[in-house]
């Protein structure tokens, strides 16, 4: 067996495999952390709740529906974004003007109540999920065995990632999203609907984490803690790129899960900290974050 610095090659592939998924999941979720804080300067503490809640939709429509994974891809984004577009109705358009805090006190409160709901219903362990039978099986590269759904995991959260940075960076639908957040007197001259635009950005951003949900139930199970688990280290990786950053998210999102996969091989006991320990330093160094623009 070859090996690469004294570590087996199938355990070290395979522990970078291993940190590419977490790291799609971590720049999905981070990406709709950024899309919300860049548009409604609100931290979204719901989002670990509102993931929870994609894999739920998937678990659910299969087991009382008998609709598939590729179904629930499609409707779990816009379910889970309704009721997001509830929340940003309800609650959240009566604090833009406040300080932060609020919004993160509201947020967090709200993703208490949604896991706490859940987990009255379906208990605190996990339920299982098939992977696809579309994508069951693998590719045997020679140096690693490569599952055909995780490879489909990092190649989707790719696309989707990379599709909403040229949304929003590249058309005119984004400049006028980016406009709106400095001027959105001006924005309104053009006639265009600000309260609205901002009601549906929620509502993508909450979407994007429930698309990572759907894609996580086969792989982590179908928890009410799933999202509790992960949210933590989603804000770490939005701070580290820079609040509101969309290529901050993604670029950072993907490194520190492949960072979190190679501290596991060479010194495992750092491998739950090494991303909160990158935060310190980042936050010492650059406050705005790597990608961010200070204010």
């Amino acid at each position: 067996m070859i090996s690469i610095f004294g570590i087996p090659s199938q355990a070290l592939f395979g522990q970078l495999l291993i940190g590419l998924i977490n790291g799609s999941f971590y720049a999905l979720l981070s990406l709709g952390l950024a899309v919300i804080f860049g548009m409604l300067n609100i931290i979204n503490f719901t989002h670990g709740a509102q993931y929870m809640m994609g894999a739920f939709v998937a678990y659910l429509v299969l087991q009382y529906l008998g609709l598939n994974y590729w179904v629930a891809l499609l409707i779990a984004p816009i379910l889970v974004g309704l009721t997001g577009v509830i929340i940003e109705r309800l609650f959240l358009k009566r604090l833009y003007q406040l300080d932060h805090l609020y919004g993160l006190l509201l947020t967090f409160g709200l993703a208490l109540i949604i896991q706490g709901v859940f987990r009255n219903y379906y208990g605190s362990s996990g339920l299982p999920y098939q992977v696809p039978e579309l994508l069951r099986g693998g590719q045997n590269l020679g140096f690693m065995f490569l599952p055909n759904y995780r490879a489909w995991v990092i190649f989707f959260s790719l696309v989707v990632c990379l599709g909403t940075w040229f949304v929003i960076e590249r058309t005119r639908l984004g400049a006028y999203l980016r406009a709106a957040t400095e001027n959105p007197t001006l924005v309104r001259a053009f006639g265009i609907n600000v309260p609205r635009m901002i009601t549906l950005t929620y509502g993508f951003g909450v979407g994007l984490a429930a698309i990572a949900g759907v894609m996580a139930a086969p792989i982590y199970n179908v928890s009410p803690l799933m999202g509790e688990d992960i949210i933590i280290v989603v804000f770490a990786v939005v701070v580290i790129g820079g609040m509101g950053s969309i290529m901050g998210a993604i670029v950072t999102g993907f490194a520190l899960g492949l960072i979190e996969g190679l501290t596991k091989v060479f010194f495992p006991e750092a491998s739950n900290t090494v991303i909160f320990v990158i935060m310190a330093i980042v936050l010492l160094i650059r406050p705005a974050g790597l990608f961010g623009r200070a204010t």
